[in-house]
């Protein structure tokens, strides 16, 4: 789902190194894995606030770019990010959006639009929320009208008891993220949150399915590339990453995950290739559903790392809800 694992096949045999690959459900999955030591891998691939977060805390190799000419080819708007601002240890693999995934035969149209559906008694035990602290206090920040990023704990704590109520008044059939694919492409539930690239592949399998970014704007998140500090296999790291980044690799690799390349050349053409792949034109309403063009993307905001108190309050809040759930 993440990788296209021909593309990992196609790496094998075009340098002879072995790609050892594992996937992890969120970012604070992999950070807990990789922070308690039990991780020994070379390249791991975090979201932009986790990226800002494992710098920050030295978990990180710089990188060596003369070793990734490649990242010539990745959109300069996603250079010199705010979570790596000097561009020193990371390397765009995809961005995309989350929204509501929804089930037409299930939804009312006349309710839809605001991130209000996840809280609409009308669909109670129909819904399921996102299971990670991060999207699922985002989405309910969003809703009340403040930041993503906000550090002012009372508003913080309005967005966990706004998710703490729907819990008690049975809104929520549950949490789930990989989950959320069995439970939607089989019509068992009316409405999730999850990510743009997930739900145009959940859309190959149930044609009643559609996605919506509410008005009120949602998470524009990046992952990329990263060598892990005291990486044994660090030049082979670096070869891994610019293969990745390449157009060929790109291209192949956004036509099975369906998240955007930030490879331009590969974005840009990849109208063309669909079509010389498939022999039919791409469905441009799926394409600025994988790349949403800037009206949608001036609404939304990247998560940033937040301070340690704030991320204590997260994990605090969210371990209550958990006990709620």
């Amino acid at each position: 789902e993440y990788i296209d694992e021909s593309v990992l096949t196609d790496f094998e045999e075009a340098t002879g190194i072995k790609v050892n690959y594992q996937m992890y459900d969120s970012n604070e999955t992999m950070y807990s894995k990789v922070a308690a030591g039990g991780a020994e891998y070379d390249v791991v691939i975090p979201s932009d606030y986790m990226i800002a977060r494992m710098i920050e805390e030295d978990m990180l190799e710089p990188l060596n770019f003369d070793n990734i000419p490649n990242f010539a080819d990745i959109d300069p708007e996603l250079k010199n990010p705010e979570y790596d601002p000097e561009n020193l240890y990371s390397v765009p693999y995809m961005w995309g959006l989350m929204g509501v995934i929804y089930n037409k035969t299930m939804v009312d149209e006349a309710d839809l639009g605001s991130w209000d559906l996840m809280w609409n008694e009308k669909y109670a035990d129909d819904i399921v929320m996102i299971d990670n602290s991060r999207d699922a206090f985002g989405i309910a920040l969003k809703y009340l009208g403040y930041s993503v990023n906000t550090t002012n704990e009372e508003e913080i704590r309005e967005a966990y008891q706004l998710i703490a109520d729907a819990w008690s008044q049975g809104v929520y059939q549950g949490k789930g993220m990989d989950e959320i694919f069995q439970l939607m492409e089989g019509n068992n539930i009316a409405i999730a949150t999850y990510y743009a690239g997930d739900y145009l592949t959940m859309l190959e399998n149930n044609e009643n399915l559609a996605y919506v970014v509410p008005e009120e704007g949602s998470n524009w998140f990046v992952d990329a590339m990263c060598i892990l500090k005291n990486a044994e296999n660090v030049d082979e790291a670096h070869e891994w990453i610019n293969f990745m980044a390449s157009t060929d690799a790109s291209l192949k690799n956004m036509d099975y995950i369906w998240y955007a390349s930030p490879n331009q050349e590969a974005l840009d053409s990849y109208p063309d290739y669909y079509e010389e792949t498939y022999g039919e034109p791409l469905d441009m309403e799926r394409y600025e559903i994988m790349a949403a063009p800037q009206e949608v993307l001036d609404r939304c905001e990247a998560y940033l790392v937040r301070p340690v108190d704030t991320r204590t309050l997260y994990n605090d809040l969210w371990t209550d809800l958990g006990i709620l759930s």
